[in-house]
């Protein structure tokens, strides 16, 4: 089982704290969602500069950048053509880095708000998906949106065609469409190139979000599911503190997510 974790979890640390603690804690990867206060990768220093020297580093102490994790809603009619150049951006950086999967979204919101243009984004998806053609990376519609309706995501993905995939966020189509983790794996199948976990409660109408293994998400069966269906993988930890400065401190967290998936191991 491969563990990985994303940057937004830790935003007030730099790059070589991000990477040495993934390596001390004993994780396999890193998901860049933004380092410190830049969100757009392909503008991160150690990215835009001197990326030899930054895969060298990676590679000594053995940890890997899968997914480089981008902002674009491409179902967003606000930010149409802007969010194609910045999935364009993203899959030229993880071409030259050797990263095999970008994260695109149809809009910011982890639910469906009504204003999602499903054939702009299909569009626009297509418009990324040639742009990717050859390059050897794969863009990711995530589950969030109107996709957390996951029937509607894997319609929309056999329109989409070649080169489609699917990052499942287990914790979206469970809180805000009340699905099942069967119907998740049946609806996405082999879709599903990356998972993020979270787990989160109810609190007074709005979501708490919890360390692994205390809200009510079903991430344990999600897991196993994933594992009968061998999935090949990485296992992401979403911990939502770019966004939510009041969540527990990430040393406390990122260590916490080690301990909980040994146990399916």
């Amino acid at each position: 089982m491969k563990i990985c974790y994303s940057t937004i979890g830790c935003p007030d640390w730099d790059f070589k704290e991000i990477f040495s603690c993934a390596k001390d804690l004993g994780y396999n990867a890193v998901e860049v969602r933004g380092i410190s206060n830049e969100l757009f990768a392909p503008a991160i220093k150690q990215f835009a500069e001197g990326l030899d020297k930054t895969k060298e580093y990676l590679k000594s102490i053995n940890i890997e950048i899968p997914i480089f994790t981008s902002g674009a809603c491409l179902a967003d009619y606000t930010k149409r053509g802007a969010s194609v150049e910045e999935a364009k951006a993203y899959i030229d950086l993880a071409q030259k880095f050797g990263a095999k999967y970008i994260r695109v979204m149809p809009t910011d919101k982890p639910y469906d708000d009504g204003n999602a243009d499903i054939k702009l984004c299909l569009k626009q998806y297509k418009e990324v998906l040639e742009y990717a053609k050859g390059k050897n990376v794969t863009p990711l519609m995530e589950t969030n949106g109107i996709f957390a309706d996951t029937k509607v995501l894997k319609e929309f993905l056999d329109q989409a065609g070649e080169g489609a995939g699917a990052l499942w966020d287990v914790h979206h189509p469970y809180r805000y469409n009340d699905e099942t983790i069967e119907q998740s794996i049946t609806n996405l199948g082999s879709y599903i190139k990356h998972v993020h976990l979270k787990d989160s409660v109810i609190e007074k109408g709005k979501v708490k979000y919890k360390m692994m293994g205390y809200g009510d998400v079903p991430v344990e069966e999600a897991i196993n599911a994933l594992k009968d269906n061998n999935y090949p993988g990485y296992y992401s930890l979403e911990w939502v503190k770019r966004w939510n400065h009041d969540l527990e401190d990430p040393g406390i967290v990122l260590s916490h997510y080690v301990y909980f998936m040994h146990r399916f191991n």
